[in-house]
């Protein structure tokens, strides 16, 4: 890493990206929440005007800051994706997570901004125009919402008696068949958007976290909130339980969390039946 991406890396935190993050959002939504062009990419998914409006302006402050880290966004090829996580410390915005919700009036999105140095996220922003919520997250510095200091809550420390987000779309038959047969908390949510899904966990709006397949852009925002507001979650090979790292990984993967470390091992002892 040369020494102006290290001074660049070191003059930048999620107080800084905030502003930046919020600022391009709501100018791009001055004038309302309207979707534009809603086309279908290939894997099936939707992608708006607003998608791509949201990757060149926020790509474009940016590099006008800091020139020398790379951005990595969701609306971009596959080859160019792979060129930027090869970068020692890149961007990972995903300038529309929940587009779906997005194109069909529900409000609940967001745009989520990481930066990712050397593997690990060290700083990350997630923010939600509806509701004019911005979470945001340092690395050994903790969480916030709207700049008040955030910590989840575990006073549930029985599965029967938590709200869990669970995607079931994604997961595999056996483990959806098991929830819909004797699902082991109180009630279940799918929202549809994964980095405001993390981040609500770390406002206590849930305690349990499952889903099927998430890329990076999805939860290296969120998933740093809730990690740094007190939760405990990865990103895994849900077929065999073991936790993974993000270093170089462009691959979908579940994600598991849970609000305390004692509820998490409950939840993956029912998942895996240890």
């Amino acid at each position: 890493m040369d020494k102006n991406m290290i001074d660049s890396i070191e003059s930048i935190d999620s107080g800084i990206l905030q502003m930046l993050v919020v600022d391009a959002v709501m100018a791009v939504f001055e004038d309302g929440f309207n979707t534009g062009a809603v086309n279908e990419k290939d894997d099936g998914s939707l992608v708006t005007a607003v998608d791509t409006e949201l990757q060149s302006r926020i790509e474009g402050l940016l590099k006008a800051r800091w020139p020398e880290i790379p951005l990595l966004g969701e609306e971009m090829t596959l080859s160019e994706q792979r060129r930027v996580m090869s970068s020692p410390a890149f961007w990972c915005l995903d300038p529309l997570d929940g587009t779906t919700n997005f194109a069909h009036g529900i409000p609940f999105f967001a745009t989520s901004l990481a930066l990712i140095v050397d593997g690990q996220v060290v700083s990350g922003v997630v923010f939600d125009p509806s509701r004019r919520e911005c979470f945001r997250a340092d690395l050994g510095q903790g969480a916030w919402l709207n700049d008040h200091p955030l910590a989840v809550r575990s006073e549930g420390e029985a599965l029967n008696q938590c709200v869990a987000l669970v995607d079931l779309k994604r997961l595999p038959r056996a483990v959806i068949t098991k929830l819909a047969e004797r699902a082991p908390y109180r009630s279940q949510r799918s929202l549809g958007a994964v980095a405001l899904e993390w981040c609500w966990l770390a406002a206590g709006r849930g305690q349990l976290y499952l889903h099927g397949a998430q890329r990076l852009w999805d939860y290296a925002a969120g998933l740093l909130v809730f990690k740094e507001a007190g939760g405990c979650g990865c990103i895994m090979d849900l077929d065999s339980g073991e936790c993974l790292g993000m270093d170089r990984d462009i691959e979908a993967h579940a994600a598991l969390g849970a609000s305390a470390q004692s509820l998490l091992e409950q939840w993956r002892r029912w998942l895996y039946q240890v």
